[in-house]
Order: structure tokens, then sequence, then C-alpha cells
């Protein structure tokens, strides 16, 4: 692993550094007329060598003449010339007289742009206000897009201070990272600034404009600067700092029709915000830290420094739902972002292959150890196993995934590790280490970690030799495979009497690794869970798997289990009998098997039977001992893995057919027993499992559920009452409706989709329009294509992934209007997930030639990684389909005759 603090100066994908920037001034003028960006920014520069050649990175903009002024002459030099480079997005000046080794110089660049609905870069996005559709603006600058903004050095590691002055329409409000220090109305005759003087002599006459000047920021870098203009409205709450006693304004701003839907968000910035000041020591640097809600957004939020920004789904909701998922996202939303605001912000990562320390961190934190301690009863801990571990484990089970330290050399990568590997697998790693080394000396050493890199960048030693000087471990050693090698591990595990043989070998969906691939030997933290004869469990965490194989003393007469709590990254695989004793274990009341261990058991014995490491039969075997379990999350492993199976064996009616009994068996009974009301202060899994219970009957076609959903559906297209429709069931009903229903359904969900309630409402709506079939399935692709908003044509496409009714024609489709969607989605991160939800549903050798076919001669660099992880998911599909068709209907037909 690279410790280099610098840039290599021959890498074609980095900036010389010859200069470097030290501190930006940027004036922007926003016309939300007319859709236009103008300004100038004026860089301060330290000159490191003589140089007659300055580089730095633009996209997309009209650049002026570009002036650089030396500081200790008082001497300006224009460029004699410059290159403008669209293929790494970049500008480069030359000079005739060499700029001094030692100097400082001002360069200011003079830019204007359009405000395109890009989601990338300083964009519009669009509301309607009175019948009509209006405009604000906002940024969204990581990973590479702060170049499309202003003339910069585009890179992590060249942090600089900000000051941003932004000249709008009167009536408006602009925001920046920093609490603005002035406002006034722009009076063009008051300016000595030559370029800012131009700026406001070029403003509409007869109109009333104002010009707001900020504070200056701390170094930071690029991707984290942002903005916004346009006519927003506000809710606010002061906390206190712990640490310094200083009063910090919270505020979360959006436009006048949804800002009563912020004070939950609000409310979860205010008592997350004190606690990472307290786990951390590191106080909140910024005076301010304000949220902006947007209607149109690329990604889910993004943690600029003191403004962050998200779409609506992931920031707002409505005060009179009981909608505890759409709870949940807003509160590990703003809580993932919040960390951010020291792992990211003011400690950074040098480069985008330590993407993981900003994403790791922040899901480790935000949405696991931080969130418990806000809301213990959500059981978050135990919900990262199905939420993150099983999605990373998955998604790195494939030849194509990728390390999580991973090469990054220019944007089209870049883009790309947004993945489950950087966010998902990176905080199981972190979870497991905190685990072994224990929780509170891991936070000492994030703290030791960070307090020694304060406004600076890191690479990943830093963070091990943080976390070794609070523990006394090799920190480093233990970890280096699990970040820089691709891959994890199975642990299979033999049993003689004197105890077990256990070893570790790569993990693939497609079945054992060949000898070439199985190279890694990682450092396996077995944490054994024995049982003692009194019935007293105990938890050995010193054991570490350190060899391709070793001997453990145990105690094999006894119940026994590795990976206890669930907490290590990897698949263990017990002999079949071992399997059934731990299942009979855990199936048992006050059973040492742990609610995290049972999940972990559904989740392994799955996937291990999708690789052919156990039969499929042995899974559904061990979820029908589990059939009286209680928990909510267990249940939730459940039904995502059989409807997983449902929706690989989808060609197949007999499988489908009795798949669906099955599923009906077991969640049919649930169904019953928690009706479908969720009455005030009921406990939030069950109201969880009872959604959950009602989906799977749904989904598995229980006549008496369809119906009930119906007649509810029904009640609110006669009566425009939806308040037999609970929040929890939005999704399902809707899905239901159309499914089941005609014309009238479909244009009613496509009604609510429209004009809806919330912003969980109109995601609901969209995912059942994607459920319709024949004329009306045609109709949604339409909608697609000319009316839904860019930053929802996903949630399109995931739906189309649920329905057997669109999975061939959706691929069709892509292909139909690739140059469409390529067009459309080629600058952000929405293009890989639509490729993905086209491509990943088939089956069939025949599906992967064509789609090899399809794609042999396209541009594939924006899509690479996600186009080879469709390709590997088909293949062991195939592979799963031939191994284990007649092991999957022959139990399910011996349980049916039960």
């Amino acid at each position: 692993m690279s410790t280099s603090a610098s840039a290599p100066q021959n890498d074609e994908y980095r900036l010389p550094l010859n200069v470097k920037p030290t501190n930006y001034e940027i004036t922007v003028q926003t016309d939300l007329e007319k859709l236009t960006l103008s300004g100038f920014v004026k860089i301060h520069l330290d000159v490191k060598e003589d140089t007659t050649k300055v580089v730095l990175n633009t996209s997309g903009l009209q650049l002026g003449p570009a002036v650089a002024f030396c500081v200790a002459t008082q001497k300006e030099q224009e460029p004699s010339s410059h290159d403008l480079t669209t293929s790494n997005e970049r500008v480069t000046y030359h000079f005739a007289t060499p700029l001094p080794a030692g100097s400082k110089v001002h360069l200011t660049i003079p830019f204007n742009g359009e405000l395109t609905g890009s989601m990338m870069g300083y964009y519009k996005s669009s509301w309607e206000h009175e019948g009509k559709t209006k405009y604000y603006a906002l940024t969204q600058f990581e990973p590479t897009s702060a170049r499309s903004a202003f003339p910069c050095w585009d890179e992590p590691l060249l942090k600089a201070t900000f000051e941003v002055t932004m000249i709008s329409r009167a009536d408006t409000v602009s925001l920046s990272n920093m609490p603005s220090i002035s406002e006034e109305p722009c009076d063009p005759q008051a300016s000595k600034d030559p370029y800012l003087a131009k700026l406001l002599q070029a403003l509409p006459s007869g109109e009333k404009w104002k010009i707001t000047r900020f504070q200056k920021t701390p170094p930071m870098s690029t991707y984290i600067v942002a903005w916004a203009n346009g006519p927003f409205e506000y809710t606010e709450k002061i906390i206190t700092s712990p640490l310094s006693g200083k009063e910090i304004p919270l505020r979360i701003y959006a436009t006048p029709d949804i800002v009563s839907q912020t004070q939950y968000a609000l409310d979860v910035t205010a008592k997350v915000l004190p606690i990472y000041e307290k786990v951390f020591d590191v106080e909140y640097p910024l005076p301010k830290l304000d949220t902006l809600v947007a209607n149109d957004f690329d990604a889910g939020a993004m943690e600029n420094w003191g403004l962050i920004t998200g779409r609506t789904v992931a920031l707002l909701l409505n005060p009179e739902s009981g909608d505890i998922l759409a709870k949940k996202q807003v509160a590990t939303t703003q809580s993932h972002e919040v960390a951010h605001m020291w792992f990211g912000n003011i400690t950074t990562m040098e480069w985008w292959n330590y993407l993981y320390l900003n994403e790791g961190f922040a899901t480790l934190m935000g949405e696991v150890i931080i969130a418990d301690k806000v809301f213990p009863e959500w059981k978050v801990n135990s919900e990262f196993i199905s939420g993150h571990l099983n999605r990373a484990l998955a998604l790195d089970s494939k030849l194509s995934s990728h390390p999580i330290e991973v090469e990054c050399p220019d944007a089209n990568h870049i883009s790309q590790i947004f993945d489950a590997l950087s966010y998902s697998k990176a905080a199981s790693v972190l979870r497991m280490l905190s685990n072994y080394v224990g929780e509170d000396r891991f936070l000492k050493g994030v703290s030791i970690y960070l307090k020694k890199k304060l406004y600076a960048n890191s690479v990943t030693t830093d963070l091990w030799q943080g976390i070794s000087e609070s523990t006394g471990m090799d920190i480093v050693t233990l970890m280096d495979n699990w970040i820089s090698k691709i891959g994890f591990p199975v642990v299979t595990v033999t049993e003689s009497p004197e105890g077990i043989t256990v070893r570790q070998d790569r993990f693939l969906e497609t079945g054992p690794a060949e000898e070439k691939d199985n190279q890694t030997i990682w450092n396996i933290p077995l944490r054994i869970l024995t049982v003692d004869e009194n019935g007293k469990s105990s938890i050995d965490n010193s054991a570490l798997l350190e060899n391709r194989e070793q001997t453990f003393k145990v105690d094999t007469s006894k119940p026994l289990k590795l990976n206890a709590g669930t907490t290590g990254v990897y698949r263990v695989l017990y002999t079949p009998e071992r399997l059934a004793s731990i299942a009979a274990e855990a199936a048992k009341d006050n059973s040492p098997i742990s609610l995290d261990d049972r999940i972990g058991l559904v989740h392994d014995a799955m996937a291990l039977s999708r690789a052919g490491f156990a039969k499929l039969s042995s899974a559904l075997t061990l979820v029908d001992t589990l059939k009286n379990e209680k928990e909510q999350l267990v249940w939730a492993g459940i039904a995502e893995s059989l409807s997983t199976l449902v929706g690989i064996w989808w060609e197949n009616p007999r499988a489908v057919e009795l798949l669906n009994a099955f599923r009906r068996s077991l969640f049919v009974p649930i169904v019953k027993r928690l009706g479908y009301e969720f009455p005030a202060g009921e406990a939030v899994e069950v109201q969880e499992l009872r959604a959950t219970a009602i989906s799977q009957a749904a989904g598995a076609k229980d006549p008496e559920v369809v119906a009930e959903l119906l007649r509810r559906f029904s009640h609110f297209m006669k009566t425009g009452d939806d308040s037999l429709i609970a929040a929890d069931l939005q999704r399902v009903v809707y899905r239901t409706a159309v499914a089941e229903g005609g014309r009238e359904e479909y244009d009613a969900v496509k009604q609510i989709n429209e004009k809806p309630k919330s912003p969980t409402a109109r995601i609901s709506a969209i995912y059942a329009m994607a459920q319709a079939r024949d004329d009306m399935l045609e109709d949604t692709l339409k909608y697609v294509l000319d009316k839904a908003r860019d930053q929802d044509v996903v949630y399109f496409f995931r739906g189309f992934e649920m329905n057997t009714h669109a999975r061939r024609r959706i691929p069709e489709f892509f292909k139909e209007k690739y140059d469409v969607l390529y067009k459309r989605f080629e600058g952000n991160f929405t293009l890989k997930y639509l490729l993905e939800s086209s491509f990943r549903t088939l089956t069939t050798e025949k599906d992967y030639k064509d789609i090899t076919e399809f794609f042999k001669d396209k541009d594939t660099s924006k899509y690479s990684h996600g186009l080879l992880q469709s390709l590997d998911t088909v293949r062991a599909k195939i592979g799963f389909i031939e191994r284990s068709t007649d092991d999957l209907v022959s139990w399910l037909e011996k349980w049916e005759n039960k």
C-alpha cells in the first residue's frame, strides 16, 4: 500500500504539482430565468518550481481570458496560449515568462455556462408552484464535477480554502458551506474589482439583484465545496457543542411546498452531531450545519461541508405518516452524512482509491454505532447483517469484484466504485475489526487517526497506525489483505474428537475457486461460540485463523458455532449434520444462538447452496426448522432469500408454484396473527414483521391477502380516502393493485406518482407502475422516456426487475433506447444501475451470449464494472439452475406431501 503524500509527476490522470492552490475566491452569478451561470475565480497559487505552464481542470464551461498576477513583482501576465482538452477535462496555460519558484501568483479566470439538468456540477432542479414549473440551482461536485462549475485543481489531495460570493435575484436565498458575512443590493458602480464590476454591469436592468458574501472555509477538497440559490425556506434548531460550548445553528432548507416535512431530519441532526463530537473527541469545526432538500438529485445525499444536500425521499418525512421505513431512511441518511463531517471533510482520503476511508466509516458510524445510541429499538447492528454485510458478500463473490482499496486512474473508474464494496464491505470489515479489538479501543484509535490528520489527507496505513496505537496490536498485518485483496473466504469446518479443523478458501458464487483465484490468506477472527453442559455459552474471541488450515481444541460433542454474532466477513461451511444441529439449537426458546447468528445462518445457507458448496435442500430445511421464529429480522432474511429463489426460477412454473406454496405456509399465519392495522405505540419490529409477512403473502399470491389489499385500494379509488392503506403497506398495496388490476388501478397509481402526499408515496407508485403488463407496460416505458424525472428512472427499472411480465421486455427496451439512455445518464451514477436492472434477472446461456454480443462494440468505460458484474450474475444463475432444480423441486414436493 502506498503511503505517498503526493501525486506521481508522470501520471497522465493526475495534475502536475508545479503549482499548488491555497485559496479560491469564487464569484458566481445565478440567473434562474435564463438558467445560466457566470462568474470568475481568483486562485491563489504557490509556485513550487520555475514553470511556463499551469494545468488545471475544467469541463463544459466557456472560459474568458486568464490573467496571472505575481504578488512579489506586482505584475500581470496573460498566457501566450492555452490548450483545452476535453478527454481529460483540462486547460493548460502557457506563459512566455516563467513563473518563478517560491513566488505567489493569483490566477484569475472568468467563466460562464448553462444550468443543465445533469444533476452534476452546478445544475438546475425544478418544482411546481401555483401550476407553473419553477427552478432553483444547487451543486453536486463529487467525485469530479467541481470543474464543471469553476476552473480548479479538482483532486482531493489539493486542499485549499474557499471564499464564495454569490450574485442572485433579490427574492431568492443563497447558501454555501459557510455562513454569509454580508448581503446587500448590487451596485455596479461601487465595485473596484473590474471582474466584479463587469458582472454587475451585465445584470438585466430594472431588476433587483443582491450580492452575498460567505466566510472563508477551512482547508478542504473541491468535491465538498457547495452552493445553492433558490426560493428556500427552513426549519431550525440550535444545539450546543459538548466540547467547546459554542452554539451551532442547524437548518434544513427546502422549497416552501415541502419544508413542513423537514422536521424529522432536523431532529436527527440535532441528536447525532453532539454524539460524534464526544465519540471522536474532535469538535465540529464550522459555525453552522445546513441541509438542502433537492427535487432532482443523482445520489441519495451528499456530505458537502456545512451544506449537506440530498433527494426528497432521503430527507423528508410526512409528519402525519407512521412509515417506519421512511423514518429509518431519513435517520440513517442524515446520520451517515453528518459522520462525513469528520470522515471525508476534516480528514480526507488522499486519492479515490481510498474512498472507503470516507464511505465505509460513514456507513459504520452513521448507520450502526451512532444510530444504535439514538435508536436502540431499531436493532441496527442486527439489521446491518442483511442490509450491508450480505449485500457486500453478494457482490464480492463475483470474479468481477474489486478490492476495497482499488486503483482509480480516471473519472470513469472513480464513478463506478461508489458501490457495495466501498460502502458495505468496507463498513463490514471495519465492524469486524471493531468487534475483534473492542469497540472502545477501536473508537479511541479512530480519534487518534482523526487528530493526526486534521485538515489533511490520509491513506490506509494512517488509520491502522491510529488503531495500533490504541490497541497495542499490529493492525497493519491483521487487516492488510481485507482491504488490498479481492474477495473473501469461505471457512470449512471439519470435526474430530480432538476439536475442529478449519480451512479457508476464496468464496465464489459460481463454486470452488480455481487455484489462480485462491491465493489470498486472510487473518480471520473465528469467534467460536461454545455451550457447556449447563447450557452456558461463551465466545472465544482470540481464535484467529492465520493460515490456510488450522486446528482448534473444541468439545465437538456440545453445541458450537463459528462467527458468533455474524461479525466476520466470511461464510461458514459446516457438515450437514452440524448445520442441522445448529438449526435445532437456534429454533429453541432462549437459545444461545443469538438473533445475529440466526440472521447469518440463513444468509450463509442460501449463499453456500447457490455456489454449490451445499445442497439447496439443506438451506430450505434450515428455513423450515426456523418456522416458529419470533424475530422480524430473521424473517426479513428468510423473505429476501425465498424471493431471490423465486426470482431465479421465474421461468419454471412448477418451481415457482411450489416456492410460493412454501412462502404462503410461512407468512400467511403471521398475517392472520398480526392483521393489517398498525396501532399507535406498537413496537417497531412488530410493524416491520407485519409489513414483511403481508408483502411475502401477496407476492406468493395468497388469495385472501391479495383480495384484502385490492379491497383497500378500491376504497381509496372510490372515495379518495387512503386511511385504509397504512404507510408501511403503500408499496405492496399499490404494487398488488396494478399487478392484479387493470387500467383504472394503473391510472390511479400514476396519479399518485404525479401528485403524491410524500416522497415515499411517489416511490411506491413508481414501483407499482413498473408492475404493469402488455399495453400498460409500454405506457410505463414511454413515461420513463418522456416524463420521468432523471433521478426517478432508477426506481422504475428496479420495479421492472420485480415484474416477471417485464423481464424479457426490459433488456430489449434498454437495447432499443441505448443511445437515448446513454446520452441522458452518461454523466452520473444512474447509467450503471439501469444496465444492472435490465440484464441481471436473466438466466439462460442464450441471454449471456446476447448480452455479450450487444455490448461488444460499445464504449463501456463508464459502466464496465456493472456490465461484468451483471454477466457474472447471469452466469451464476445458469449454474445454480442446472445444479439445483431437481433438488429444489424434490424437497418442495416432499414438504408439500407432508
